[in-house]
């Protein structure tokens, strides 16, 4: 078995086991968009830097373009497809549509990813909390007004 061989590997995404035989190289986030199509989660600048490819990895938010997807067996990993259920979308999802919390939408599966751990984490008590929290996700189209006001909503509700 060579260095960058393809590995047998199994992923348990949104709920269900999936095996797949990928190049050990490969990035979660290649994993879930190119092999398995799986494409709310956004490629944005793929350094880590923009959170456009933001998912929950045992309920915590990570930058799945610069984790490989092999490091993730035996996770639990929630992607923006996973959030909502048979009853409806998740509570911060809906939050985003009642407040117009988006305009492009690019950013926003990494945002709704994002808050979610955060509240998660039952953090995100204060302003300058919540600022921090979220400042790895990146809005080119400026709606941080709108996220912000979900955020403070959504904390308000849980506390």
């Amino acid at each position: 078995m060579g260095f960058l061989s393809e590995n047998v590997i199994q992923l348990n995404i949104n709920g269900k086991k999936h095996q797949l035989t990928i190049p050990i190289s490969t990035t979660l986030l290649d994993a879930l968009r190119e092999v398995l199509n799986l494409t709310g989660t956004k490629k944005g600048c793929d350094h880590g830097q923009c959170g456009a490819c933001t998912v929950l990895v045992d309920g915590k938010a990570i930058n799945s373009c610069l984790s490989l997807a092999i490091m993730n067996q035996d996770r639990e990993i929630i992607t923006i497809e996973g959030l909502a259920n048979e009853e409806g979308l998740h509570q911060v999802q809906q939050a985003f549509i009642e407040n117009d919390a988006f305009q492009c939408g690019y950013c926003t599966s990494g945002q709704i990813c994002s808050m979610v751990s955060m509240l998660n984490m039952d953090k995100g008590n204060t302003p300058e909390e919540i600022r921090d929290l979220m400042s790895g996700n990146l809005c080119r189209c400026g709606a941080y007004a709108n996220i912000f006001k979900v955020a403070e909503a959504m904390v308000a509700k849980k506390n």
